[in-house]
């Protein structure tokens, strides 16, 4: 199986996990690492263990076994983040990240899109089929679960993005406007009955050749003067019970403010400069967040209906 197109920002995002856990007093680092990619030199503090797909599981659950508490870096796609996410709770660790059905909304954009709707939070609108869009305006279909830009094809209108439907499967694929503005992301620490915005980072995102490419994100980039983001983060925070931990949210702002693309149940690329660019560690606020509720205490959300979604004053 090939390495993903992604590996570059999974490997920024893991380095810079191990470099703010190894420096925490108390805290030993066990990690896993796929067998194909370079040698880490030795670091303090820090075990790597090298895996393969055909021994992952195995691997994986030796690491459980052995640690006290479980940080998971893996995408959303195909339900890998929450069955290792389930896993950690099975084995009776103590999760540092998104309760498994919270994963499962976040990892479906437009799961995501209903269940913010629903909390009357600005939200892309998001279908399933191309044919059910207004006609008007330039469209983008993205994977319906997938992490960045993996994937995001851009067209002029309707028409064009109906024909390239017509010659696909279409599974798995959904459809949303082309919003004007400024692609941004907002960092975020989850836990019952609270959410902490840690930054609002700028994303750098073009259109290339009909696909939007991921060039980068400068975290910390915008102050939060009139507690606009800090405020729309408590709400995705309530609409999506058991967001746990770090977390993710991407958005446009736009003329009539920010409109949410998606929520990332994980750690993000912006988490990569956050130790600098905010001058604590991020991952030892984390490690002090009070534990979640017992698995199944959080109130379920609602059921998914495939229906427009509306964009919400």
């Amino acid at each position: 199986m090939a390495l993903p197109g992604f590996l570059h920002d999974a490997e920024v995002m893991w380095q810079a996990l191990v470099d703010d856990l190894r420096v925490i007093d108390g805290v030993e680092v066990l990690t896993l690492r796929d067998d194909r990619l370079d040698r880490q030199p030795a670091l303090d503090k820090v075990e790597i263990l090298y895996t393969e797909a055909g021994r992952f599981r195995e691997d994986y659950r030796h690491c459980l076994a052995a640690s006290d508490a479980v940080w998971v870096i893996a995408p959303e796609e195909a339900g890998i983040l929450e069955s290792l996410n389930r896993e950690v709770l099975i084995a009776g660790k103590r999760l540092l990240g998104c309760q498994p059905d919270a994963v499962r909304i976040a990892a479906s954009k437009f799961a995501t899109a209903q269940c913010l709707s629903r909390a009357g939070i600005p939200v892309a609108p998001t279908f399933t089929s191309v044919f059910r869009m207004p006609a008007t305006g330039p469209v983008v279909a993205k994977p319906d679960e997938g992490a960045g830009c993996q994937d995001t094809l851009y067209f002029p209108d309707r028409a064009a993005a109906g024909e390239w439907a017509l010659g696909k499967d279409g599974a798995g694929v959904v459809f949303q406007p082309y919003l004007p503005g400024e692609p941004r992301s907002l960092s975020v620490l989850c836990h019952p009955g609270g959410c902490r915005l840690l930054s609002v980072n700028r994303q750098h995102i073009r259109v290339e050749a009909g696909q939007l490419h991921f060039h980068g994100v400068t975290t910390n980039a915008l102050p939060d003067r009139d507690g606009c983001h800090a405020s729309l983060a408590r709400r995705v925070a309530a609409a999506i019970p058991g967001l746990w931990g770090y977390v993710g949210i991407d958005l446009i702002e736009t003329e009539d403010g920010p409109v949410i693309l998606e929520v990332n149940p994980r750690v993000t690329v912006s988490y990569a400069g956050m130790r600098s660019a905010l001058g604590f560690n991020p991952a030892a606020s984390v490690l002090a967040l009070p534990d979640p509720p017992a698995p199944g205490a959080w109130p379920p959300a609602g059921p998914l209906r495939d229906e427009r979604i509306s964009q919400c004053p």
